[in-house]
């Protein structure tokens, strides 16, 4: 039986709403956890919202505001992960790197084109859904670049399920042929003011920047060029974004898009899911083949590569990276470099998909 707030004194509706909508995402998050599901914050929170969404006669709707925050909270968390010793990583395995992250596009975009012939979702819907790379981000921009961020979300974290829980299981058949690589040290956490100092910079320059030049998903964008530039310059010694604020950041976007779901939106989405787990898994097995040929015509280890080439999953595979002693400095280099390149194409990408959407419309 569904909640009528109207019944509630006018004074105390808004605040009663929004506590119970904290409430039920808190609690979603707080049993995913336990169940050791990754980015609980960001899921937890879309899971808490699609049921008051759901419940309520009149579910609440964020301040545009704090979703945007959320999108720059994100962005300045991707750019921080940009360092000088990442960025000569990148430069000194170009080529490989290059292959990996444009094939990667390429799959995603065909995986999302298939995923549209159903018909039920748009061609940038698709393309966004499995592109693979920066799941947080592309779901904190879809709904800006013209997409459905309620299927994006979805299919982003469905992904990066699968691949973690492949994960496990790759690596204890590849672990031990990756000896050789000495594991790297472990740096020492920059105090938290460094992390702070790189948030309002890539704030404080990076939202008005995005405005001035009109660059597409600005909130996120102008952010995280700011913090890649800042971060991968040296200027700021190891910057590292609090986890508060990060946290911060995935219940905003995850609240937004929880809060959006309607019943039809829901149906509809749960009858993607048999062709989406289909595709991700092609996706996920794709990216291991391109794994085995960055084996076979370099000197990576075979765990190596396919840590490399995992769509999605990034903390998890530097977790394993770390764990097995695999050439970490490699690994980040090209992880990170997919995510940067797949999110700064995300809107070139969806002006590509909606004009050819468009003209067979009109043809």
């Amino acid at each position: 039986m569904a909640i009528d707030p109207t019944t509630w004194p006018a004074q105390l509706r808004a605040g009663r709403v929004w506590l119970l909508v904290v409430g039920s995402a808190t609690a979603a998050i707080l049993l995913l956890r336990l169940l050791g599901l990754p980015s609980a914050t960001l899921f937890g929170a879309l899971l808490g919202g699609m049921c008051c969404a759901l419940s309520l006669r009149r579910p609440p709707k964020p301040p545009r505001r704090t979703f945007l925050a959320g999108q720059a909270l994100i962005g300045a968390t991707i750019g921080s992960l940009v360092t000088p010793a990442t960025l000569q990583n990148a430069w000194n395995a170009r080529l490989p790197i290059l292959l990996v992250t444009l094939s990667t596009l390429l799959i995603s975009v065909l995986a999302g084109r298939l995923m549209a012939q159903r018909g039920e979702v748009s061609r940038v819907t698709g393309a966004f859904a499995l592109v693979a790379g920066g799941a947080s981000g592309i779901s904190g921009i879809a709904r800006s670049l013209g997409a459905d961020d309620r299927v994006v979300a979805v299919v982003q974290y469905l992904r990066v399920l699968l691949v973690l829980l492949a994960m496990p299981v790759a690596a204890a058949v590849l672990d031990g042929s990756s000896a050789g690589h000495p594991r790297p040290p472990v740096q020492a956490h920059s105090p938290i003011w460094v992390g702070l100092v790189l948030v309002v910079l890539a704030l404080a320059v990076g939202l008005p920047l995005a405005r001035l030049l009109h660059i597409p998903a600005g909130p996120l964008l102008g952010p995280l060029l700011v913090a890649t530039v800042v971060a991968g310059s040296g200027f700021l010694p190891d910057p590292t974004v609090a986890e508060p604020l990060q946290q911060l950041a995935y219940l905003l976007i995850g609240l937004q898009v929880g809060l959006g779901f309607t019943r039809s939106s829901l149906r509809s989405i749960a009858s993607l899911l048999p062709t989406a787990v289909g595709l991700i898994l092609a996706v996920v097995l794709t990216c291991a083949g391109l794994g085995w040929v960055l084996t076979a015509t370099t000197d990576m280890a075979p765990l190596d590569a396919y840590l490399a080439t995992t769509p999605g999953g990034l903390y998890a595979v530097l977790a394993t990276a770390v764990s097995s002693g695999s050439n970490l400095a490699l690994i980040l280099a090209t992880q990170v470099t997919r995510v940067l390149v797949m999110l700064l194409a995300a809107p070139v990408l969806a002006q590509l998909l909606s004009r050819e959407g468009q003209g067979k419309r009109e043809g």
